[in-house]
């Protein structure tokens, strides 16, 4: 296993080359990443935020709190004793009023809170995922041609979690739930320094994608796994991970099964964080043009 993690290191290094942007540091920093069993510690994670006992979980959620800085003043329960598990202080709600929704039918809204790590038109059917580096929509979308063409002029906005950030996702826009996709891959961190030096990052990691159908067209939402990240679920399909799968799943969803969505309604969440990729059909020029890489949006936050 590590003589493939090896190789497979050294055909990165040969894709990266030339960008210099990868700095020997992000290279070696990346390293392990490629020789620990990731999925098994991802499955010990899952376990350990899960663990109900008192001085554990305290620990731990107080550990994160002071490292991240999180703001505990919009949380729903500022008191970290009264959560069960480290993974319920994580997925914790908000306030109410904390994130109001931006008014306006067709007016896209931040699905997270985050930082924008790449955003901006889909050109030749590929998106930007780090300065210098490609990866196309059907990769991302692991094949799916019929549908990656659909977005063949859209737009696209790749959004990171951090830990200190509110964990749940919601609907950009109110959508009828067409479809859903698991598929397996990698766990490597989704983290801005592992975007840069690991090709195709977030087309080899494992992802679960969801296909809407919103009043400006079709709407996809990714969510991206990643080390650590105990699991991913959905408000109408529960926990998708772990277990980790081997093969790609397929949900349709028809007439008989319809899942309709507010816009802002929560539509899923991360155990841990990680990345979404949001992709929108082609749009007007107002479409993400307030925004740029590395800006900080919050849920509920206009976009469009």
């Amino acid at each position: 296993m590590c003589e493939r993690a090896l190789i497979q290191l050294v055909v990165d290094i040969m894709n990266n080359k030339n960008d210099l942007d990868v700095t020997l540091w992000d290279r070696l920093v990346t390293l392990p990443q490629y020789l620990i069993p990731q999925h098994a510690l991802s499955v010990l994670m899952h376990k350990l935020t899960r663990s109900e006992c008192q001085w554990f979980k305290n620990s731990f959620i107080r550990f994160i709190v002071k490292k991240y800085n999180v703001n505990l003043d919009e949380a729903h329960t500022a008191e970290l004793s009264a959560y069960p598990s480290f993974n319920a202080f994580f997925t914790r709600t908000l306030k109410v009023g904390m994130r109001p929704i931006a008014e306006g039918r067709s007016k896209a809204v931040s699905p997270v809170d985050g930082a924008i790590s790449q955003l901006g038109p889909v050109k030749d059917g590929k998106i930007i995922q780090a300065k210098g580096q490609h990866y196309t929509v059907a990769e991302l979308l692991a094949g799916d041609t019929e549908l990656a063409q659909q977005f063949e002029k859209g737009q696209f906005a790749t959004i990171y979690l951090s830990p200190r950030d509110y964990h749940r996702i919601h609907m950009p826009l109110a959508g009828t739930l067409k479809s859903m996709t698991y598929i397996p891959g990698k766990l490597f961190s989704v983290s801005p320094r592992t975007a840069r030096a690991v090709p195709n990052l977030f087309a080899r990691n494992e992802r679960v994608v969801t296909v809407f159908e919103t009043e400006l067209g079709p709407m996809v939402l990714v969510l991206v796994g990643a080390i650590f990240v105990g699991s991913m679920e959905t408000v109408w399909q529960g926990m998708i991970t772990p277990a980790y799968g081997k093969k790609i799943e397929h949900w349709d969803y028809q007439e008989q099964d319809i899942i309709s969505l507010q816009k802002g309604e929560e539509m899923g969440r991360f155990n841990m964080g990680s990345t979404v990729v949001m992709l929108m059909p082609e749009q007007s020029e107002e479409f993400l043009s307030t925004l740029k890489a590395g800006d900080v949006v919050k849920m509920g936050q206009a976009i469009s």
